[in-house]
């Protein structure tokens, strides 16, 4: 895909360490602003997608969906009971 020129402003202290970071990985400085604000950008969109999900989740269960959770619970420690005496 072709690059797309851009001219942005950093402080001077983050400059620096930014050419020392793309020296040290022997990538352009350009290639390492790729890196970087690809992995931001996929970090948004986890925490877009996380938030979606704790929000679908997040609802309380209905009196209904309560009773058959109580339900299911109680048949479920028979089943175990049961399986215990049959064990024996």
């Amino acid at each position: 895909m072709p690059g797309v020129k851009t001219a942005i402003s950093i402080d001077e202290k983050i400059f620096k360490r930014v050419n020392k970071l793309a020296k040290e990985m022997h990538v352009s400085r350009s290639h390492l602003f790729t890196l970087a604000v690809t992995d931001f950008l996929i970090k948004q969109e986890n925490q877009s997608i996380l938030a979606q999900l704790n929000k679908a989740y997040s609802d309380t269960p209905t009196d209904e969906e309560g009773k058959v959770t109580k339900s299911m619970q109680f048949k479920h420690g028979e089943i175990i009971e049961q399986d215990k005496n049959h064990g024996n």
